[in-house]
């Protein structure tokens, strides 16, 4: 984060969202002190040295920021609940990654149907007691937190789920997001859907591509696609892709989510909605922030670390029996768009 955005930073976080100096910190250093701890992923021991502040001072300071980004502070919503959302939340707009470029106008806009973001989960390493971990250990092996996300085409997350185990089904995750109203997941209106991959149900509002057919653009390098379901995947895979991109900039940026200090369980939760919070601060008000220009100059490259890749297989998936969900529009839909692809190909 360049110094003039850092300065805006804390800004805001006094002004707007109660954060306080104390007698002998100001609110720049306890900002410091919390964007160092989640970028270097840091135990409290680490920053102190680094701060030269006891060990009791360091976690107040932390503590009151995670506190003003998360929501927790008294009198005040936390800078995650105003920036974690839709920019704009009728989905009325055509988003530019779409409109500006032919690989996906007009397929997924204006001519079956408006596509409006991505869905997809990630594992966020955990720091839980041995006791306690078989629960939080999934396919990882490690104890992590399941996280659900939907982000828009300008690679800002637009609601996250976070709090469940690592060894949680994702069709879980997802239908309780959906389905809880107290979580405000913002549900596709009539005529709009998010992209979703295979492991996820066929439900009306979210565009699965073809079960069992090449899927991932590593498959496509070297061998375009022969056929109309091919094509489609092809083109659903690409533009899906911007959810892998904001996770793999999310965590190449924030290491505290591939090593967890030892913090409670309620905390590690609050850590990981204030480095999403966080990203999409930086991706609104930077224009020139190193990391997000590297994904704007180089639109198929996806970062990647030890658990960037996606909870969901995009090739299929066991999903629970009476929850595979079914849609015959959005089948319809997707052979609409399948078709206009193909046609357009030949």
């Amino acid at each position: 984060m360049d110094p003039a955005l850092f300065t805006q930073l804390c800004e805001d976080l006094q002004s707007k969202y109660g954060l306080q100096p104390s007698r002998r910190m100001t609110v720049v250093e306890k900002v410091d002190i919390f964007m160092y701890t989640l970028a270097m992923g840091a135990s409290n021991r680490d920053v102190r040295e680094r701060f030269q502040h006891y060990g009791e001072t360091i976690s107040r300071a932390f503590h009151e920021v995670l506190e003003a980004i998360s929501g927790k502070s008294r009198g005040y919503q936390g800078l995650a609940r105003d920036i974690i959302r839709p920019k704009d939340s009728t989905f009325q707009f055509v988003p530019p990654h779409i409109a500006n470029y032919e690989r996906y106008m007009p397929y997924f806009k204006g001519c079956v149907c408006d596509c409006i973001g991505c869905i997809d989960g990630a594992h966020i390493a955990a720091c839980i007691p041995e006791a306690e971990q078989m629960r939080y250990r999934g396919r990882k092996g490690i104890p992590t937190f399941n996280v659900m996300t939907s982000c828009d085409f300008d690679m800002c997350f637009t609601f996250i789920s976070v709090g469940w185990e690592g060894s949680a089904h994702d069709i879980h995750v997802f239908l309780h997001a959906i389905n809880t109203t107290a979580l405000n997941f913002p549900k596709p209106p009539k005529g709009r859907y998010y992209l979703v991959d295979k492991g996820y149900p066929d439900k009306e509002g979210y565009l699965v591509p073809y079960p069992k057919i090449r899927y991932h653009l590593s498959q496509f390098e070297n061998k375009s696609p022969t056929n109309a379901q091919e094509a489609f995947n092809c083109a659903h895979s690409s533009l899906r892709s911007c959810i892998e991109r904001s996770f793999g900039v999310l965590k190449k940026r924030w290491k505290i989510l591939n090593k967890m200090p030892q913090f409670s369980v309620k905390t590690q939760i609050d850590v990981i909605i204030a480095a999403f919070a966080l990203h999409n601060y930086i991706r609104i008000n930077s224009h020139d922030d190193p990391m997000f220009t590297v994904l704007d100059q180089h639109p198929n490259y996806v970062p990647h670390d030890d658990l960037s890749d996606s909870v969901v297989d995009p090739q299929g998936g066991d999903i629970p029996e009476g929850e595979a969900g079914r849609s015959t529009k959005m089948k319809e839909i997707r052979n609409n768009i399948t078709a206009l692809i193909w046609n357009n190909r030949r």
